[in-house]
């Protein structure tokens, strides 16, 4: 049998988060109806991922991909993910999967959310692009962002420069002026953030003096599919490991 994918969410107060989240989810289950998909929060949200992990072993349950809704490989996906996870009970085996960025899938499905805010293709030239992410403290996941940034203005944006919403600079405002002096006749701010919440909701306030500013990835097909993509490679692992 397939492992069971665990989609393990950070949660938040905001009710829209775990909204997101659970759309997100939908989305995965629709193209992949063979696989069992539960979702567990970190905090704020029910279920907990503790909660999921011992209703699934008390069901017979042996093999778990689990895996990080995250876009960076920050300090959730290295500390309190992988503690959660060694708490569980111990007739489980559990995979942790890969964070779900970067990936040329999350670059296009932010593509999709500028274009549904009004951009067109043919403003791509002429467009700066903030690509605001909620920040970090890890050195890692801050130069992660600065790379996609390098790697989105390759497709033919006239710039594109990072901002975060805490933990790191620049914020929002900040490059969207920066945009401006640079002289693109359009500035859009893109979130690289996967559901609403309030570091979002700071970003949408800085992105007051651009042109555009598109919403959350949420549940992007585009989402979908990396999600689903970092699960065959970790349940891959699973069962090798278990035939072995």
């Amino acid at each position: 049998m397939k492992p069971v994918l665990l989609v393990i969410a950070h949660g938040s107060r905001d009710p829209r988060h775990a909204a997101t989240v659970h759309a997100l989810v939908r989305r995965v289950r629709s193209l992949r109806p063979d696989v069992r998909v539960e979702t567990g929060f970190l905090d704020f949200n029910i279920p907990s991922v503790q909660g999921v992990l011992e209703s699934l072993a008390a069901e017979g349950v042996r093999d778990v991909v689990a895996l990080p809704l995250l876009l960076t490989r920050a300090f959730h996906a290295k500390a309190d993910i992988p503690a959660v996870l060694r708490d569980a009970p111990p007739q489980l085996r559990i995979r942790q999967a890969e964070v779900l960025g970067p990936s040329p899938l999350l670059l296009s499905a932010l593509e999709r959310r500028l274009y549904e805010a009004g951009l067109t293709p043919a403003d791509k030239s002429s467009t700066g692009v903030v690509l605001a992410s909620a920040g970090s403290t890890d050195p890692e996941a801050i130069a992660v962002i600065a790379d996609i940034a390098r790697e989105w203005r390759h497709t033919g944006w006239c710039a594109v420069r990072p901002a975060f919403a805490s933990a790191a600079l620049p914020r929002t405002e900040d490059a969207v002026r920066e945009l401006r002096a640079l002289g693109c006749a359009k500035v859009a701010v893109a979130p690289y953030v996967l559901a609403p919440g309030f570091l979002p909701d700071r970003i949408a306030r800085g992105a007051a003096e651009a042109d555009v500013l598109a919403a959350v990835l949420g549940p992007a097909p585009e989402v979908a599919r990396v999600l689903l993509r970092r699960y065959d490679t970790a349940s891959v692992r699973v069962l090798l490991r278990v035939s072995a």
